[in-house]
């Protein structure tokens, strides 16, 4: 990280950060090409390192581009605002207030249905605030559930 200043280190707030962003963009590399998508996910720590889960459709791009490399970038922010930070008239006076994470890690399809249930019980927990939620096996049966276990991640806060 270029500006050491912002980069934050505490997993307290590194947490805090987690739960304010609502959205998570996850890179994969496809034959010489970024495909970028974003997602809503539900995270938890396991064994202090961080676990992301997502889910979607069962088939598609994002299924073969896991099946064909799991490794990936993630990227999440929130709390942005644009503000006058000098003022002598030009467009440059402005910045940007902002928290980030970015990092890498291995992403796979759970086909595990306690595992995958599992999942989605984080992913609604983090977007609803709420943990007690049941699945029928037909829902269960129709979404894919995906698992980024973070290997690196750095946060970054600018005031």
């Amino acid at each position: 990280m270029r500006k050491k200043d912002r980069e934050i280190t505490d997993p307290q707030i590194i947490y805090s950060v987690l739960e304010s962003c609502q959205c998570c963009r996850i890179g994969f590399y496809d034959s010489g090409e970024i495909y970028i998508v974003p997602l809503n996910f539900g995270f938890e720590f396991n064994e202090e390192r961080l676990v992301l889960y997502f889910h979607g459709a069962k088939e598609g791009r994002k299924i073969h581009l896991i099946e064909e490399n799991p490794q990936v970038g993630f990227e999440m922010d929130t709390n942005h605002e644009v503000y006058l930070k000098y003022d002598s008239g030009t467009a440059c006076d402005y910045t940007a207030r902002f928290q980030s994470i970015i990092g890498t890690g291995k992403i796979c399809v759970v086909n595990d249905p306690d595992e995958k249930q599992h999942g989605l019980i984080v992913l609604m927990k983090h977007i609803k605030q709420k943990d007690a939620w049941s699945f029928n096996e037909k829902i269960l049966n129709a979404v894919a559930v995906f698992k980024l276990e973070v290997e690196k991640l750095s946060c970054k806060i600018h005031k």
